[in-house]
């Protein structure tokens, strides 16, 4: 059994009418939200930049085993996409503003845009970005910890799936 005490009805109904404005930050959220929009917002970035990149080795993907990787750079596209809208929906809950600035995006991304020209190059630097995100991804979730646990658990499904990628992408190396 928990330790936690929980709250009557009546102080539930009394708070929730308090800083409506608020949205979804009620006055049990927990954590520092500042940073957690930092992190929102750099994580935005970094999948901004993998759709990006992906996409662009969607398009560039040539040679015996390209149409493979191909279906492959476009599927991962999709769902880094996907993670982008996820991250940009929980920054505007929280009452930030997503940071979708063209100019901003490489600055704030923990994953770099590299082309890459032959087909094995770009296996390997989209590789190299799933590693980071991960890796990025594994301490934010141990960051927040249980300070916010929607945003943590967005994290988490997103941090699964980027696991899955890194394997295709190293499936992928093997055969090239």
């Amino acid at each position: 059994m928990s330790n936690v005490t929980l709250t009557d009805v009546n102080t539930l109904r009394q708070r929730a009418r308090q800083h409506v404005e608020q949205g979804a930050v009620t006055e049990g959220y927990n954590a520092d939200r500042q940073t957690i929009l930092r992190l929102l917002n750099e994580s935005l970035a970094t999948e901004w930049v993998c759709t990006l990149r992906y996409k662009r080795h969607y398009y560039m993907a040539s040679g015996i085993k390209a149409s493979v990787a191909a279906a492959e750079f476009l599927e991962h596209a999709n769902q880094e996409q996907e993670h982008a809208d996820k991250l940009a929906e929980r920054i505007v809950q929280l009452g930030g503003e997503p940071d979708l600035n063209p100019d901003n995006l490489s600055k704030n991304s923990h994953a770099q845009y590299v082309a890459g020209k032959s087909l094995k190059e770009m296996v390997l630097e989209d590789l190299v970005a799933e590693r980071i995100a991960i890796d990025s991804y594994r301490e934010i979730v141990r960051f927040i910890g249980d300070s916010d646990p929607t945003t943590r658990r967005i994290f988490e499904d997103i941090l699964a799936q980027e696991e899955e990628h890194a394997d295709d992408m190293a499936d992928l190396l093997k055969g090239l």
